[in-house]
């Protein structure tokens, strides 16, 4: 039994029917039109087995099937049913104003007690541009210049309030003292925005942000901005040279390597036996459509249509994309290419994981995994991809987790309220008191 004082952070990234392309075709997944149950029985069961937050992607253009619901507004519903678990959503900064989701995610944070989160994102779907008035979707490079100013517009924002500037003297008549509320007059390049921001800090000073890129640019933006990375690894090698390098840049920042969280995807299956868990995958693997497969495969890759290649041939070669993830592009591209996969064998291994790091096994097994990938310093945590809900969540909630608390290595029950006190993150100070 481990005996680190290190705890493991646990996320549960929910995604409409679940991780897996076929998830939505599981005899299982439930077809309720309202589907706030559901994620509140899912936010409830992450909560009780003391998940450190539930996280929510969001794009804002159709993908492929049901789009899942925008979330802020779902993220505040949960706050309400929910008492403990960080609750973490996702808003680009591409198709967005900092003003607005400054206000939205201190709104969130305010309302929960001080348990929201920001998931930053540049946006690598094209098909967004479309629905706000773009011919085409804006290039990376800028996209990257634009997201670091966006950032630094927010954190000013937050910090409009002092941490005491709200003091309610009823017999004076003074609500909040003057003194302690800033406008932040930002012009830059991209952004002109006068401030305050109208809503107050929460008990946990401002929201967590999270960022997922991979890029040369994504891990500048991150190891200067972030407080965890979300990250797609699928070998313990490549999540090491990751951490490692993560950890190095935030000091260029003037930053301590333990204020940024690395939290690589895990996409687990999970059986009393092995033999059951490869059923449970195979299940969902034979319920792919084709069209689906190429759908999620031609996206991932850089939004090319891969609907006139023949299946069972190679991965055709492709241009770098400029606009879309080109990290993992590299990483799916040299998957087929070094294991010499055709256009259905890659989309059907990429169908659960999308290039994460997956597992399929008993419970003993994918703790083991995760222990060895905890202690040889290739990840802090890890963000669990339920392969389909409720059922893929629920497994691992009463299967996987009490075998990492009975390891030592994952909390049994919450020490604080606040997400950042869950992530072990330092109070942040304001910066006008700083």
């Amino acid at each position: 039994m481990s005996t680190t004082k290190r705890q493991l952070k646990l996320g549960a990234f929910l995604l409409h029917n679940g991780h897996h392309v076929a998830a939505w075709r599981h005899p299982e997944a439930p077809t309720d039109q309202n589907p706030f149950k559901l994620y509140q029985h899912l936010a409830q069961t992450a909560e009780k087995a003391c998940f450190d937050a539930v996280f929510f992607a969001d794009s804002v253009a159709l993908t492929s099937g049901v789009g899942g619901l925008e979330p802020l507004t779902l993220l505040s519903a949960l706050s309400a049913v929910t008492e403990k678990i960080g609750l973490i959503g996702t808003a680009t900064t591409t198709y967005n104003e900092p003003y607005h989701v400054a206000r939205k995610f201190a709104s969130l944070d305010r309302i929960s007690g001080g348990r929201a989160g920001w998931n930053l994102v540049t946006s690598d779907n094209a098909k967004e541009a479309a629905n706000f008035g773009l011919s085409k979707h804006v290039p990376h490079t800028e996209r990257y210049a634009r997201a670091r100013e966006f950032h630094q517009v927010v954190q000013g924002l937050w910090d409009s309030w002092e941490d005491d500037a709200i003091i309610n003297d009823k017999l004076n008549g003074k609500q909040f003292d003057t003194q302690k509320l800033h406008p932040l007059h930002h012009q830059g390049e991209h952004f002109s925005v006068a401030g305050p921001l109208n809503v107050s800090r929460s008990p946990q000073g401002k929201p967590i942000t999270v960022q997922a890129g991979g890029s040369e640019a994504g891990r500048d933006l991150a190891a200067e901005t972030a407080d965890v990375v979300f990250t797609a690894h699928p070998s313990i090698a490549s999540a090491q040279a990751f951490y490692a390098d993560m950890k190095t840049r935030t000091q260029k920042f003037k930053r301590d390597p333990d204020s940024l969280k690395i939290m690589p995807g895990l996409f687990p299956v999970i059986g009393r036996s092995q033999a059951e868990a490869e059923d449970k995958l195979q299940l969902l693997q034979n319920l792919v459509l084709p069209e689906d497969g190429l759908a999620l495969l031609g996206r991932m890759i850089g939004n090319f249509d891969l609907s006139g290649y023949p299946l069972d041939e190679p991965l055709p070669e492709l241009p770098l994309t400029q606009n879309g993830q080109q990290s993992r592009q590299a990483l799916l591209t040299a998957l087929a290419q070094g294991e010499n996969l055709t256009i259905r064998q890659l989309y059907l291994r990429i169908a659960g994981g999308r290039g994460h790091f997956t597992l399929t096994g008993t419970a003993e097994m994918i703790a083991d995994q995760m222990q060895e990938w905890f202690e040889q310093h290739a990840a802090d945590g890890f963000n669990i991809m339920p392969p389909w809900l409720p059922g893929g969540l629920d497994d691992f909630a009463t299967h996987v987790v009490p075998e990492l608390q009975r390891r030592g290595i994952f909390r049994t029950q919450y020490a604080g309220s606040t997400l950042r006190e869950h992530l072990g993150l330092a109070f942040p100070a304001n910066r006008y008191t700083r």
